[in-house]
């Protein structure tokens, strides 16, 4: 009885954790944009480059992510990571992982 009491608590709690975190929704790019992530795949809706998909994220743990991101205007792919706080997201994409730039992301 107690070990299925801890099964179902840890079952619940695991559940709850891979939901938690989740960056999936509508974002606004630090251009304003309208980007939208599903299942991982980045995707920009809205602007210049509306229909482009410029990254691919999984759940590192804790909040943060780690994948690539592809910037829309030279179609360079870098490593990229994503740490969500809340309604905001911070995306980071590096070179080489010595240079390394950062944007903010609002969730619509």
């Amino acid at each position: 009885m107690r070990k299925s009491i801890f099964a179902a608590a840890a079952l619940v709690m695991a559940t709850g954790a891979a939901y938690a975190d989740s960056i999936d929704g509508a974002w606004i790019t630090a251009r304003g944009d309208t980007a939208v992530i599903s299942g991982g795949t980045i995707t920009l809706k809205t602007g210049k480059f509306a229909g482009k998909t410029i990254g691919s994220m999984k759940p590192a743990g804790d909040g943060t992510y780690s994948g690539t991101i592809t910037d829309p205007q030279d179609d360079k792919t870098y490593s990229g990571t994503a740490k969500l706080a809340g309604s905001t997201l911070e995306l980071t994409g590096c070179a080489m992982s010595v240079f390394c730039r950062s944007q903010t992301w609002k969730k619509k």
